[in-house]
């Protein structure tokens, strides 16, 4: 009987991280893409199984990972602060997206999770919906909107957070642990 060998542990992948401010409202407007039924929704009550189907739709081949690897307890405690905002995108009836902001203080909202399901690629929605984001985050009325991306991102990420006012303000490198083939299987089991 052939014994099966321990799965290997993914190797850790190196991530250049930027962290951007904007000062000021942003001052574009978009059209909403034609020919889609769009809605973006504000969830105040997530459930966290919905909220790691969100997180892991649009953060699975960026490798998010922090919040997969969090435990509910924990996962709660950050969804159910006062100051964590979620909103779910929605196109043709189908969840497509989602933003998070955290209200770190009176004077700055960090945008912590922005991003499209594969599914909504290239429609046009993605720098409409952000741009409804930064403008539910300048609603709270902060003196500056952070957020950070790294190289892991999309491609064209801190190009569109840069056209839309976002400035760089420091930059840092990380190593990325993907999950391992058993993470997966104890978050599905945990589902």
């Amino acid at each position: 009987m052939k014994i099966p060998a321990p799965a290997k542990k993914p190797k850790a992948l190196k991530a250049h991280i930027t962290q951007l401010e904007m000062a000021a409202p942003p001052r574009q407007s978009l059209p909403l893409p034609v020919n889609l039924q769009t809605a973006v929704m504000s969830v105040s009550d997530i459930p966290l199984t919905f909220y790691r189907f969100l997180y892991t739709q649009v953060g699975r081949r960026w490798h998010w990972v922090d919040r997969l690897r969090m435990t509910d307890d924990k996962l709660l405690s950050i969804l159910r602060d006062k100051r964590t905002r979620i909103a779910v995108l929605y196109v043709n009836g189908a969840p497509a997206g989602f933003c998070e902001l955290f209200v770190e203080s009176e004077e700055v909202v960090e945008l912590s999770h922005f991003g499209l399901f594969e599914h909504a690629l290239g429609l046009g929605v993605g720098k409409w919906f952000l741009l409804q984001s930064l403008y539910a985050a300048w609603a709270l009325e902060p003196k500056k909107v952070t957020v950070t991306t790294n190289s892991l991102d999309h491609p064209r990420a801190l190009q569109l957070y840069q056209m839309f006012g976002f400035n760089p303000v420091g930059t840092s490198d990380a190593l990325v642990r993907p999950l391992s083939d058993e993470e997966w299987l104890a978050l599905l089991h945990r589902s």
